[in-house]
């Protein structure tokens, strides 16, 4: 609960006048600010904030309806209550004068000391109140803050552990649960649209030589590596996933001619084949491995995400009968 006390502004150029006003408000519960002139009263309102202003009308260079007007038109002044307290003016135009330049109520003089603090509690209240409400909504916001911070925080682990559980934690590109989803939904989007697409199973020629001679580490440099080359030979709407082991996949979205799509499975066999500097367990070497790829291309006759998978293991059968380092297109 906010426990700062209010402030009062009494404006009076009459000495009396204030000290008469903060005797009738010793007890009132507010900090009493005094001023003695329009000016004075200004000034102070730019460097406190109070919760009502006691405004006397009748003062000499700048009146109370000066001075409320020129409240009513700073915007961090505006909503400040003003009450005048006057002798005079107590006619309907005078007050609607007062009204219109920013006054909420008159008190009139001599004043009652029962009107006056009457006036000054429920304002006091609605002040409070007002106070009360705005540090209700400022915790409020804090508290949405930090609800919008978990939430985000929570989104961000659950996204990870997403991906997580559909990539490979060595390479980090889409693992054997991933590939088969993205592979089922390009044979039904090729069903439905008519639009072909290959797979392409590849599988990595002396890996295990290198795994063995120069360790483990090694063997895992070396998978990163061939990962990296085979995302630099892939679109953007293409898959490169890692199935286990030197065994690897690759979705090629529209491809509708064979020729291109044969070229692009050879020219990834040249980039594969290319020497890879490693670190191994007795200090830096040059890996030498090439690729095996079977390609099957997606007709109406293949209807299943599986019967393409059978397809394109039977030509990266044919390739490894072969001599291994190239590629073969499945018959359909």
């Amino acid at each position: 609960m906010n426990t700062h006390i209010p402030k009062i502004l009494v404006v009076d150029d009459t000495r009396a006048n204030l000290v008469a006003m903060r005797h009738l408000l010793a007890d009132c519960g507010a900090e009493l600010v005094e001023a003695s002139s329009g000016n004075e009263a200004l000034s102070r309102c730019l460097d406190q904030h109070f919760a009502l202003i006691l405004l006397d009308v009748n003062m000499p260079d700048m009146d109370g309806f000066e001075v409320a007007s020129l409240l009513g038109e700073t915007e961090q002044l505006r909503d400040t209550p003003v009450i005048f307290v006057t002798a005079a003016y107590s006619d309907d135009i005078n007050r609607l004068k007062g009204y219109r330049s920013g006054a909420v109520d008159y008190i009139a003089k001599p004043i009652n000391d029962v009107i006056l603090k009457s006036k000054v509690r429920v304002f006091l209240e609605l002040h409070n109140a007002r106070m009360q409400l705005q540090e209700t909504l400022e915790q409020l916001s804090a508290r949405n803050q930090q609800l919008q911070a978990e939430i985000a925080e929570r989104q961000r682990i659950e996204a990870q552990v997403r991906h997580q559980a559909t990539h490979d934690m060595l390479t980090g590109l889409p693992n054997r649960m991933l590939f088969h989803e993205r592979l089922r939904s390009a044979v039904q989007y090729s069903m439905l649209h008519g639009i072909p697409f290959a797979l392409a199973l590849v599988d990595i020629d002396g890996f295990k030589a290198v795994n063995d001679t120069y360790g483990h580490p090694a063997g895992d440099a070396l998978l990163q590596a061939i990962s990296s080359r085979l995302v630099g030979q892939v679109r953007a709407d293409d898959t490169a996933a890692r199935l286990g082991g030197d065994e690897f996949a690759l979705i090629f979205q529209g491809a509708d001619q064979i020729e291109p799509l044969m070229q692009r499975c050879q020219d990834i066999c040249k980039v594969l084949a290319q020497p890879y500097p490693l670190q191994g367990e007795h200090g830096a070497f040059l890996a030498h491995v090439s690729a095996s790829i079977g390609i099957a291309l997606w007709d109406a006759k293949i209807d299943t995400d599986e019967a393409l998978i059978q397809a394109a293991d039977r030509a990266l059968y044919q390739v490894k009968e072969h001599g291994k380092n190239g590629c073969v297109l499945a018959s359909v």
